[in-house]
């Protein structure tokens, strides 16, 4: 069996910045164990599976370890390989993923995400919290993501996360912000649950980043940076229940995955007999 297979970077106009993503094209859903497999193969944070279609086209996303529900660096990746080698002639894709129908738009040099608006509600920053983060944010909110908020654009550059201590929160990921120097707001983002200890740029967390950001500065377009080591910029703007999120994209590597048929089978085999509940890579 043999499929496409894209390295993007995403969020950035520049190799070696911004997240890379793979993209794999396929023509029909293979097993998740195959799926997961691949995923672990590439270790890459997010490798997002795509089947094309002018009408609708199925998206899925997994991390090295597990499938996850939304990812946003990943759908970027993917529409860049849509727009550019099967749909050069479109300015809308309609992705249909896990959390619902997804748009991607071209504007110029940029494509937007059109992904759903969630909102953190408040909790308390207790000892435990503290403790867990050894530092004091100044608010913290819940969602899909565990969001604490800094007050300075230095602490969150200079937060040291522990992974352990990140990992037994109740949440799927950590994300630390606070206002910017150069723009609105900066952040970074942690999920050691998902296989991902640090995470080069994740438009997911935007989709509670946004809502807070634009109810705290009163407005609805706002420039954001991720400060991971390789960086990216995303450009925010909050839709009621929608977010957009823009940034560039750029293809590093193209190739073609190899899987021997007896090793799918294999995999299929497994996935059966463990119920689903995981096979050897």
């Amino acid at each position: 069996m043999k499929l496409p297979l894209y390295q993007i970077d995403a969020f950035t106009s520049q190799v070696f910045s911004g997240n890379p993503a793979a993209v794999v094209v396929m023509d029909h859903w293979l097993e998740d164990a195959v799926l997961q497999a691949i995923a672990a193969e590439n270790n890459l944070s997010e490798t997002a599976f795509v089947i094309p279609s002018r009408e609708r086209c199925q998206l899925r996303w997994f991390t090295p370890t597990v499938e996850v529900d939304l990812c946003g660096h990943a759908t970027l990746a993917a529409a860049y390989i849509l727009f550019k080698e099967y749909f050069p002639d479109c300015g809308q894709l309609d992705l249909e993923s896990q959390s619902g129908m997804l748009l991607v738009t071209r504007r110029e040099r940029l494509l937007y995400l059109d992904f759903p608006s969630r909102p953190g509600f408040r909790l308390a920053v207790d000892a435990q919290l503290v403790e867990a983060l050894g530092a004091t944010p100044v608010a913290a909110l819940r969602s899909r993501d565990l969001l604490v908020v800094f007050e300075s654009e230095a602490e969150v550059r200079n937060f040291r996360p522990n992974y352990r201590a990140i990992e037994a929160l109740d949440a799927f990921a950590l994300i630390v912000t606070a206002p910017g120097t150069e723009v609105d707001f900066v952040s970074r983002f942690f999920a050691p649950r998902a296989g991902v200890p640090e995470d080069p740029v994740t438009g997911s967390a935007h989709c509670t980043l946004i809502p807070y950001w634009a109810s705290r500065l009163g407005k609805s377009t706002m420039a954001a940076r991720q400060l991971s080591k390789r960086g990216g910029e995303l450009y925010c703007e909050l839709h009621g229940d929608r977010v957009l999120i823009g940034g560039a994209a750029i293809e590093y590597l193209r190739g073609e995955i190899n899987v021997p048929a007896a090793r799918v089978e294999s995999l299929k085999a497994c996935w059966k007999s463990s119920g689903s509940s995981g096979c050897p890579r």
